[in-house]
């Protein structure tokens, strides 16, 4: 049976056996859906730009689409009718990756600003964890449930193992300012002080820790935080700099070299094996019971 539903490339699809749809998103900047019992087509929603993944909840028929301009939206599908719930915003890149927990009701993205997004989607709260372990954009995802592990896959050939049974910090908003919030020097855009203090602006960046807008004098420091999410050093003002401690800098992820430009992956978790698919066209499978730590069929601990 065919199934036209799209004008353009389809990015991704998602079969539902317990509402017997077929979900799919594609590059015509729309998700559809359609029973596989009649062959109809149920229904569409348009995006402002392409539909790059997809995530679908069997229980809630909850949709989980994001897209090239680093949205991801979510909808409730009912049917032949939708409704638009909400509309996810902190990539600054597009969306290259999505996972759904339906235990811990978290969402995870992964996006072409090599960062990787944990959305608590179930509490409600509005948090969201940033982890930052790639130098290239994050194409694939998979949560373990059991060990509480996200595996994260880059087009820079690395394979990141997270740690999530710890307790993490958000990572703060940028604050906004005209003036370092430190040593109160004007940036370059403040013509009005310059002027006043006959001072040239100076060049405005952040704090990642604190969040506080600073000149280069004050944030001459780097450092990791792993409990913000930053595995790799990033800048600090001098402040903040002094509060982190050795034991802060202890890493919560693990890297391994995949060899190859990642584009797609996929697991096993009975048998703890992963698959992963490159640009080079090469399909590698993996063992991954020593990475994550445990026997993922049993929970026991090796």
């Amino acid at each position: 049976v065919n199934f036209i539903t799209h004008q353009g490339r389809v990015s991704d699809m998602v079969f539902s056996l317990l509402s017997q749809w077929v979900v799919s998103t594609g590059h015509d900047k729309s998700l559809s859906w359609m029973c596989t019992q009649s062959g109809s087509m149920l229904g569409r929603h348009y995006f402002s730009s392409w539909a790059s993944c997809l995530q679908y909840d069997n229980d809630t028929q909850h949709a989980f689409v994001g897209d090239y301009s680093g949205q991801i939206t979510l909808l409730k599908l009912e049917g032949q009718t939708y409704s638009t719930i909400t509309t996810l915003k902190g990539h600054e890149g597009s969306i290259g990756a999505l996972w759904w927990d339906p235990v811990q009701r978290w969402l995870f993205s992964g996006a072409s600003d090599h960062s990787v997004i944990m959305w608590d989607i179930g509490g409600r709260k509005g948090r969201t964890l940033l982890l930052q372990g790639h130098h290239e954009k994050v194409q694939a995802l998979r949560y373990l449930q059991l060990t509480r592990q996200l595996i994260s896959c880059s087009a820079d050939g690395t394979v990141t193992v997270w740690n999530m049974d710890t307790q993490r910090e958000e990572a703060p908003h940028w604050l906004d300012s005209d003036s370092c919030q430190k040593c109160e020097q004007p940036f370059f855009w403040n013509i009005k002080q310059m002027w006043d203090t006959k001072t040239l602006g100076l060049r405005q960046h952040h704090c990642r820790k604190c969040g506080k807008a600073v000149c280069g004098k004050c944030s001459s420091k780097r450092s990791t935080y792993p409990v913000m999410g930053f595995e790799f050093q990033v800048r600090m003002c001098d402040d903040c700099y002094n509060t982190i401690k050795d034991e802060d800098r202890t890493p919560l992820a693990t890297f391994h070299e995949g060899k190859h430009n990642i584009s797609h992956m996929d697991m096993d978790p009975a048998r703890g094996l992963m698959v992963t698919c490159g640009s080079d066209r090469v399909v590698k499978i993996w063992d991954m019971m020593q990475l994550v730590g445990c026997s993922i069929a049993t929970g026991f601990s090796r």
